[in-house]
């Protein structure tokens, strides 16, 4: 018994010894494989980066001998090796791949990530030639070439992308991201050119007869007393002897006297009495005739008309903003409140303009504009509670169009022309030849209008003081010599209109942060032609 429990503590405690062996085999085992994987997820990336033209190289110099080479994509980029420690890198088209050299041991001795694309210091160099006013940055990437900066004019976003894209050839992509340094300012002028003709004729005809033996009389009339017929007044006149104009002894015969004639007249006589008729022309005849006194009247009117009107306003605003003109003035228009009252309300009438210009990305101007010409007629006005309201004729347009910096285009037009015509006559004696226009009024009017409205805005920029000419530049008052000598009333040109100027440094004025920049040359040269100033800003007298 004791012997069998010997042996079979012995095999117990072999067993255990296999079973340790065991575990601390697999124990290795599972180590060994945590070590292998960690070093399987050990991945290198490329630890610099390079820049290469299209058809252009780069020697690279390594720190120690390489014994393989790797590039991800031979398309993009290729390398050639001359010695263990010197590769060339070049450009074959756009694009990026990744290229790693090792050694015999599997060191990375050199990683890069090659970007390949068109060469950016050639395309600064075309661009600061071309476009020196202007601030731009190229970067290239991925076959493509992005602008970025700031330019003075819209124009110049276009032309860059021309340039670089004409550079680069059809194969890379060019991306503008360029800006205006400053909003840009659009001047309009918009022209308003109306001529307007007239032709108005009136033919009229009236007779008046008087017959002194009691016999007869007829007339015509066309709605206006042109005149009378009476007998000859002749009381207001002195009479005066006579005698020797008939041969006669001295106080036979006294007649009167016309002292504005200096010429006796007979009394009893005929006289005919026309009235005037305001705008009209009148040919008219009077006599005996048939033993009558027979007057007769033709009114004759014929009125031309020729209106010409130009009205060209010119208004300046930044892009984006909404700007409004108006030269004329306001006339008032009483409104009834309906409770006993009344209100005075206020309309416009001139020259208006308003307009919202907005500059496209080409150059191009997109602007909403809507102008107008009004003034005031009597004709349809109305006369209400003791008020007269005058009339408004109204010229107005309101579209959108798109013009390049100085171009123009006609917005609206008119060509009008209209003809009436008119005739009140007496039927069959109207038609009698000749003596047919005393029994008839012939009338007609023709009106002939033709309007145009022309816009044409413009990409403007500030401009020095000394550069703008004013309407009232070089005018001067007359004075009492010339005005009561000469009959002037202005003497000629007075010089140009006074202008604020720096004053040149001096001590005195050094110690004003806004005034210790010294003056320009133009308006120090101003100031000693006036005479000197005092330190600070001053007028030129």
């Amino acid at each position: 018994m004791a012997l069998e429990y010997a042996q079979h503590s012995r095999s117990a405690k072999k067993a255990m010894g296999v079973a340790v062996v065991a575990a601390l085999a697999l124990a290795l085992a599972a180590n060994s494989s945590t070590a292998l994987n960690a070093q399987a997820v050990n991945i290198s990336q490329p630890d610099s980066r390079i820049s290469i033209a299209v058809g252009l190289g780069k020697l690279i110099t390594l720190p120690s001998p390489i014994e393989d080479i790797f590039i991800a994509e031979n398309s993009i980029a290729d390398v050639q090796v001359r010695s263990p420690r010197q590769i060339y890198i070049f450009g074959k088209k756009g694009g990026q791949t990744s290229f790693y050299a090792t050694s015999a041991s599997g060191q990375v001795i050199y990683s890069a990530e090659v970007a390949v694309g068109a060469e950016i210091s050639s395309i600064d160099q075309m661009l600061s030639l071309a476009m020196p006013e202007a601030n731009i940055s190229v970067s290239t990437t991925n076959n493509f070439v992005l602008l970025t900066g700031t330019i003075a004019n819209p124009d110049d976003a276009e032309e860059a992308e021309n340039l670089v894209q004409a550079f680069v050839g059809d194969t890379t992509r060019v991306v503008s991201r360029l800006k205006t340094a400053t909003p840009m300012q659009v001047n309009l002028k918009v022209r308003f050119a109306e001529v307007s003709r007239t032709l108005a004729k009136e033919i009229n005809g009236n007779l008046l007869t008087r017959d002194t033996t009691g016999g007869f009389q007829f007339g015509v009339s066309r709605g206006r007393n042109f005149g009378s017929i009476s007998n000859f007044d002749a009381s207001a006149f002195p009479k005066l002897d006579a005698s020797q104009l008939f041969g006669l002894p001295a106080d036979s015969i006294s007649l009167p006297f016309n002292t504005a004639t200096g010429q006796f007249v007979t009394p009893g006589g005929t006289a005919f009495n026309y009235t005037k008729s305001p705008g009209l022309n009148t040919i008219q005849a009077a006599g005996r005739l048939f033993g009558m006194d027979i007057a007769t009247a033709f009114d004759v009117s014929e009125r031309v008309g020729l209106v010409s009107t130009l009205a060209s306003p010119n208004l300046t605003t930044i892009s984006g903003e909404t700007a409004t003109f108006l030269a004329g003035g306001e006339f008032p228009i009483p409104v009834s409140t309906g409770l006993g009252e009344v209100t005075v309300q206020y309309k416009n009438y001139g020259v208006s303009l308003s307009y919202t210009p907005t500059v496209l990305s080409n150059g191009r101007i997109s602007i909403r504009v809507a102008p107008e010409v009004s003034e005031l007629t009597s004709n349809g006005a109305v006369v209400l509670n003791g008020f007269s309201i005058p009339a408004v004729t109204t010229r107005r347009a309101e579209t959108t169009v798109e013009l390049g910096s100085g171009e123009s285009f006609m917005i609206a037009g008119l060509m009008q022309n209209s003809y009436n015509s008119a005739i009140d006559k007496t039927p069959g004696l109207a038609d009698v030849p000749i003596l047919g226009s005393l029994f008839k009024s012939d009338g007609y009017r023709r009106n002939e209008t033709e309007l145009m409205i022309v816009v044409t805005p413009y990409l403007v920029k500030p401009v020095s003081d000394s550069e703008i000419v004013l309407p009232t530049d070089g005018f001067k008052a007359a004075n009492d010599a010339e005005r009561f000598l000469m009959n002037r009333n202005h003497s000629g040109s007075g010089g140009d209109r006074p202008k604020p100027s720096v004053a040149p440094a001096t001590p005195e004025n050094q110690s004003f942060g806004s005034l210790e920049t010294p003056a320009p040359a133009k308006s120090v040269k101003k100031s000693k032609k006036s005479g000197g100033t005092a330190p600070g800003f001053s007028f030129d007298k």
